[in-house]
């Protein structure tokens, strides 16, 4: 097989000998391979300005980031045969972490794989693909997955606003066998159902695991509002640990219908109750009326999606943490979490000062969180890291 050659500048290969997988537009020598002879998708054989191999990559030449390390091994281009292999690897981290088969099984570069997300719900996979050399290969990666993970049916959930970038259509789908509209999960010995054909990204977030674990641990006898709750991954897992009451808040009345559903699935439907609206309205709403909380669960929508909007986005966090902080009780919990890559978690601990400062409460930072270990983070890409979780203590001053 033969492979057009993508050259770089000179200098240009030292961030990718240190790690890392992305190579930047600005970074190509496009005299000697201009960026417009590559179509979106097509492997190249990457060379540093000295003719030296860096590696094979995809590329996507109308954006920034033009191309993608997927092979430093000058014998084995990205094919089906190292598509098993990469999926193999990383089950094999999945396996030693966790005793059942709920998890994310494939996390973009930090697999090695970058463009393509694999959850696993038991026997059946839920895919998405983000760019072009995924999309392209999508019968060798279906065959990958059939033979690594056996699964009874596969779901292509290809809705993401990534694709557009790379000229993308979407497309939802059973590739493989049967998927049904929902199918079960097992969380923090929680059960659950997972809206995998119209819930949100794969219907579910496997990358709060650990984070709401530790809920759990603070939850028994305690009244709590789970805000931005989609189908009660926070909330009736709090529940389900022995909260007295649940509240879970969120704008999407199908939403909601899955929090009651998951409730009664786990037989807790007498504990948990739902406020359909915008989060910010709900919230003013319950503190006007007089509702307080023990604990109060903010895990919104990333704010910030692109780095031009920090400032705004910031501006929302901020927000809805005030409004958080003003519902607790005396010595209550706010659990503050973040998905915006954009925000960091100095940033994040900033807007819990502030708000505590802003009502006059002191505020105690005693644990911290983020993604699961099925999310790892390539060290080469901060990228990879985006989860933040801070558990407060508000006390009075």
């Amino acid at each position: 097989m033969s492979f057009q050659t993508l050259y770089l500048k000179k200098q240009s290969d030292r961030r990718l000998r240190q790690g890392h997988q992305w190579i930047f537009s600005n970074e190509v020598d496009v005299q000697r391979s201009p960026l417009k002879m590559f179509s979106g998708g097509q492997q190249v054989v990457v060379e540093n300005a000295e003719g030296r191999f860096v590696g094979y990559a995809c590329m996507s030449p109308s954006n920034l980031i033009c191309a993608r390390l997927v092979s430093r091994d000058k014998q084995h281009p990205l094919d089906k045969s190292l598509l098993v292999h990469r999926i193999n690897v990383a089950l094999s981290l999945r396996q030693r972490c966790f005793d059942q088969p709920y998890y994310r099984l494939v996390y973009g570069d930090s697999d090695f794989l970058p463009g393509l997300v694999i959850d696993r719900f038991g026997d059946v996979c839920v895919v998405q693909i983000s760019n072009a050399a995924m999309d392209a290969m999508l019968e060798d990666i279906l065959a990958a997955l059939i033979k690594v993970v056996k699964p009874s049916g596969v779901l292509l959930k290809n809705d993401s606003v990534a694709r557009a970038d790379e000229g993308l259509s979407e497309d939802i789908r059973v590739i493989h066998g049967d998927v049904a509209e929902s199918v079960p999960l097992v969380e923090n010995g929680v059960n659950f159902m997972a809206p995998v054909w119209h819930g949100q990204k794969t219907g579910w977030f496997y990358d709060h695991r650990e984070n709401r674990a530790r809920l759990q641990q603070l939850s028994k006898g305690q009244r709590v509002l789970d805000v931005f709750s989609y189908v009660g991954g926070w909330g009736v897992q709090a529940a389900a640990a022995g909260a007295s009451e649940v509240f879970c808040v969120d704008r999407s009345e199908q939403a909601l219908d899955w929090v009651h559903q998951n409730a009664t699935l786990n037989g807790v439907q007498d504990k948990v109750a739902t406020l359909q609206g915008n989060a910010v309205d709900a919230m003013q709403q319950l503190r006007d009326s007089g509702e307080r909380f023990d604990i109060v669960v903010v895990d919104p929508p990333a704010f910030i999606k692109k780095r031009k909007d920090s400032a705004k986005g910031e501006q929302a966090y901020h927000r809805i943490n005030q409004l958080a902080l003003r519902l607790l009780n005396k010595d209550g919990i706010l659990v503050g979490a973040s998905c915006s890559m954009h925000l960091s978690r100095a940033q994040l601990t900033e807007v819990v000062r502030a708000g505590g400062r802003h009502i006059d409460r002191s505020v105690q930072i005693f644990a911290s969180g983020g993604q699961g270990s099925d999310h790892p983070v390539h060290p080469a890409i901060p990228e990879t890291e985006y989860l933040k979780a801070l558990f407060c203590r508000v006390c009075p001053v």
